[in-house]
């Protein structure tokens, strides 16, 4: 299966839910307002929608309550078709730090980044079932930097695992990160420059000190 055809599987379901004239529940697992926004501007015309705000990779503590913050205040904002409620999980670091534990020196987006993704969609499986949601899912697929293949076959393990039906997307697809920064624009957003651990802080640090090595040098000769 290849990453084309998620975008194309996300439109016969939600066409189904229309022409069903049903509202279903979805869980939507997000990462950060500006990820979210174009994600819940268009799955709102179909669901009924809980964003679940869990993500104890965030580092350091400021960053994670400014980007939780952020994100309950752009849910009261936006106008959508159907509700949409909030949900902030526990920022328990030790488990992501528990999770990345011998990965600490893998590349960004690499082997920690994908069992970055499992523990929090797996977080987000098992409060959709608690909550008896007919569907979960996450913007994570919005991002350029993210594997939509390895998002959504962690996600189709975890339908069997809990029973819950996972929704496949490549959020991405159709313009839909290139609509999430004209929103971000619209709000007044802020949009972070690194992922949101602190491995990918380190990266993009390391990023900017060599590009600026690079301009110092260049300009020496």
């Amino acid at each position: 299966m290849n990453q084309m055809n998620y975008q194309k599987q996300l439109d016969a379901i939600v066409e189904t839910i229309a022409n069903a004239h049903t509202i279903p529940t979805l869980l939507l697992h997000s990462c950060c307002a500006p990820c979210s926004s174009y994600c819940l501007e268009y799955l709102s015309e179909y669901f009924s929608i809980t964003v679940f705000y869990y993500n104890p990779n965030i580092f350091p503590e400021e960053e994670y309550r400014h980007r939780a913050k952020e994100q309950k205040e752009f849910i009261q904002k936006l106008p959508t078709e159907h509700p949409v409620s909030f949900v902030e999980g526990a920022f328990d670091t030790d488990a992501f730090y528990a999770m990345a534990k011998g990965f600490e020196h893998c590349p960004e987006g690499g082997e920690r980044c994908f069992r970055c993704y499992e523990l929090r969609l797996r977080e987000s499986a098992e409060l959709a079932k608690k909550l008896q949601m007919d569907y979960f899912t996450t913007t994570l697929s919005i991002s350029p930097l993210k594997n939509a293949r390895k998002l959504n076959e962690i996600g189709k393990r975890l339908e069997n695992e809990y029973g819950v039906r996972y929704l496949v997307s490549d959020f991405k697809k159709r313009n839909g990160y290139k609509r999430s920064t004209e929103l971000s624009r619209e709000y007044g957003m802020y949009r972070q420059d690194y992922c949101g651990c602190v491995y990918s802080l380190k990266e993009r640090e390391r990023q900017k000190e060599g590009a600026a090595l690079f301009e110092n040098q260049k300009g020496a000769h």
